[in-house]
């Protein structure tokens, strides 16, 4: 399939020998938890993909970050929906970073780090609270010398098992009666107080080590705080703004790559008419183009609502389009995959999953109207 090996070529030159090895793990072997997938992608160089250059990463344009999504997604949903998170986090850290005088000598340090040292980065924020902004702390941060202590807790928390740091929006508050300050927090894996937890029960996507991490006082130095300072929220939300088009944009390219090899599946072995073949093709390469004319329109710092609306319509367009290519496709595989529990019956099956990562598609709903209707989109 054209767009797919050229999607496979893009994550070849950045990734040499990642898919190949991959694919040298079974299916089933690359979505369980344990999954030798996450340090495939460490080993590979994927935890650079965003990463400036002069801070030692590929710097990575976003047409060509969403065609290695595309290329991961076909072998893999769970290092798709795992990876997603770190690109999240990245991008954040790399807009900040973009923003002269912006980052503390900890958080420059720490970019520094993060290629040399293969390190991934977990995101924690306000999934699996239904109805709520994503960007709604769960965790409390309390003011100490030095730094902050932060206790509560994030789920479902995608390379929990993995992380080297996780990067999760906390509430500040200083027990003065004043009312919270949103900040990020950087916090180490193995700082004291922080736990893991099984949270996780689907075996579609095991992979993604998508469980509980649970933060019990934990200390982190007061460089490792980004706040919003004297911009008040503007800098937060700058910053959440950039991470939640890559996040978005990459999301949905890694699940489209699993639909995508399932109808290169119908392609090489011919099933079905050709006209039947031909029109699922189209649809296919309809919501692929979708997501390639948003990466084209993409600033590598995106942040305004403009691109965020964009990324939002292919997002919700993508989403529709996904399990109906998929079932069209399993289809025309015949019944045997399906019986049979296999690998395209699997990936299939992954599709669904879309529809479930933040924002749903109600949650921002009058958010989208109030854009369409030449208003602010706000918060989503």
């Amino acid at each position: 399939m054209r767009s797919l090996d050229t999607a496979r070529s893009v994550c070849e030159r950045i990734h040499p020998w990642l898919l190949k090895e991959l694919e040298q793990s079974p299916y089933l072997e690359r979505e369980r938890p344990g999954s030798p997938a996450v340090d495939l992608f460490r080993m590979h160089g994927g935890v650079g993909l965003l990463i400036p250059g002069r801070y030692g990463g590929h710097e990575a344009d976003p047409l060509d970050a969403l065609r290695v999504q595309l290329a991961l997604g076909s072998v893999s949903p769970s290092l798709i929906a795992a990876v997603s998170m770190h690109h999240f986090s990245v991008a954040m850290l790399s807009s900040l970073a973009a923003k002269g005088g912006r980052l503390t000598d900890e958080q420059s340090a720490l970019l520094h780090r993060i290629v040399p040292e293969q390190l991934v980065l977990a995101s924690g924020w306000a999934e699996g609270r239904s109805a709520q902004d994503i960007g709604e702390p769960a965790v409390v941060a309390r003011p100490v010398e030095g730094g902050f202590l932060l206790s509560g807790a994030t789920k479902p928390c995608s390379l929990s098992r993995s992380m080297n740091l996780l990067v999760t929006s906390v509430d500040i508050r200083d027990g003065k009666g004043s009312g919270p300050e949103p900040a990020l927090a950087l916090v180490a894996a193995d700082a004291p107080g922080l736990s893991v937890h099984p949270f996780w029960v689907n075996a579609l996507l095991g992979g993604a080590e998508s469980d509980e991490v649970r933060l019990a006082e934990v200390f982190v130095p007061s460089g490792l705080m980004v706040r919003a300072g004297a911009d008040g929220s503007t800098l937060l939300d700058g910053l959440r703004s950039t991470g939640f088009v890559w996040f978005q944009m990459l999301i949905s390219a890694g699940y489209a790559g699993g639909a995508m090899w399932l109808v290169e599946q119908v392609l090489d072995h011919q099933r079905g008419t050709a006209a039947e073949r031909a029109t699922l093709t189209v649809d296919m390469e309809a919501a692929v183009a979708l997501l390639e004319s948003v990466a084209r329109a993409t600033d590598p710092a995106p942040g305004d609502e403009d691109a965020m609306a964009r990324v939002l319509v292919a997002r919700y367009t993508v989403q529709n389009a996904l399990p109906d290519i998929a079932s069209r496709a399993l289809e025309l595989l015949g019944g045997m995959p399906f019986i049979c529990g296999s690998e395209q019956a699997q990936v299939a099956a992954a599709m669904r999953a879309l529809a479930f990562h933040p924002p749903s598609r109600s949650a921002s709903a009058e958010s989208l109207l109030r854009y369409f209707d030449c208003g602010s989109l706000g918060p989503v």
